[in-house]
């Protein structure tokens, strides 16, 4: 099972691809497939980089055949300009992930640290510490956001049980 998590956000967006194979008798754990921060041109309109975002999104789920979407929810900071935009954001992300028939998986910032890092008050470089113990990584220069997206699709993974055949 292939699936795509995304660090919402209209400017800098983190985005995985994680899978993992739920064949009886197959190795467990999850594989890092693809991974990136992907980035708007701050001179376009905020309707445009919607649109970036929207389309990269979608190009990635067609690309990998994700099943399903995790995506953070939103933590709402004093700035709601850029709250109101990373929620316009979260939407095309939604729909561009519907539009490619995956299911959708919300998690909390909370759900995420407690997930990966044990603790639901663990800071970032704790986080990005444990992500990087628990999936494998190629070596490269990351940014945040792209941790934070490995870290939502590592919290999918915790949280989902399939249903097997017997």
């Amino acid at each position: 099972m292939k699936i795509i998590a995304v660090d919402p956000g209209y400017d800098r967006v983190g985005i995985a691809v994680i899978e993992r194979d739920y064949t009886p008798g197959a190795r467990t754990g999850e594989v890092w497939v693809h991974s990136e921060t992907f980035t708007t041109d701050k001179s376009d309109s905020i309707n445009e980089r919607l649109r970036q975002v929207g389309e990269r999104v979608e190009q990635l789920c067609t690309e990998y055949s994700v099943e399903y979407l995790a995506i953070e929810t939103l933590f709402f900071t004093n700035n709601q300009k850029t709250a109101m935009a990373v929620a316009q954001a979260r939407g095309i992300i939604i729909y561009a992930a519907q539009k490619s028939e995956a299911q959708i998986m919300e998690f909390t910032p909370l759900q995420i640290k407690s997930a990966v890092a044990g603790n639901g008050r663990a800071d970032k470089r704790a986080v990005f510490d444990m992500v990087q113990r628990l999936i494998k990584i190629p070596d490269g220069k990351r940014l945040d956001d792209e941790y934070d997206a490995i870290a939502c699709g590592l919290t999918f993974f915790a949280h989902y049980r399939p249903k097997l055949d017997k």
